[in-house]
Order: C-alpha cells, then sequence, then structure tokens
C-alpha cells in the first residue's frame, strides 16, 4: 500500500461519513416530520433533498470503491470523495441553518 492509496481511503472515507451525516439527519428530520401534526412542508422539503443526499453518498461510495484500483484510480478517488464530501456538508449545513431551533 502506497502513500497515495493511504490518502485516497482516508478522504474517502471521510467524504462517505459526510454524506452519511446528511442522509442521518433528514432521516431524522423526515421522521419528526411524520409524527406531529403540520409536518407536511417538513416531509415536503425532505423528499426534496434525498436525491442530493443519494447522489453524494452514490458518489462517495464510489470514491471508497475506486481506492482498490491503483494510482490513477486513487487520485480520481480523492476528486470524487472531496467532492461527494463538500455536497454533504453544505447540503446538511444548509438544511440545518433552515430547520435550526432553539438558541
Amino acid at each position: 500500500m502506497d502513500i497515495i492509496n493511504i490518502i485516497a481511503v482516508v478522504i474517502a472515507i471521510a467524504g462517505l461519513l459526510a454524506t452519511l451525516a446528511h442522509v442521518g439527519y433528514l432521516a431524522m428530520l423526515n421522521s419528526a416530520a411524520n409524527k406531529r401534526a403540520g409536518g407536511g412542508p417538513i416531509a415536503d422539503y425532505v423528499r426534496s433533498r434525498w436525491p442530493i443526499a443519494g447522489g453524494s453518498t452514490a458518489g462517495a461510495v464510489l470514491a471508497l470503491l475506486f481506492t482498490t484500483g491503483g494510482t490513477v484510480m486513487d487520485i480520481l478517488a480523492i476528486l470524487i470523495a472531496a467532492g461527494s464530501g463538500a455536497v454533504g456538508v453544505k447540503a446538511l449545513q444548509s438544511t440545518q441553518a433552515r430547520y435550526r431551533s432553539g438558541s
């Protein structure tokens, strides 16, 4: 295992965790919206965000699979994982900002 591969694996795992955080937050928000009266608009918003969450997660999984290849595949994995992770984090932040309550 060379250093590029190790870096690619770490970045791919970090990207996957970031996208899964977004998926988990959407699932939690959807569950809460379905349990309370008047949660329809929130459930509609969550439904509109699933394609972004699914696409970024699929990209992160693909990047993790790319790390099993050679150096060129590792570089592609780094690029895809970084992009997927950035999309996941940005989407999570925008969803949290929209529905942040309290302080």
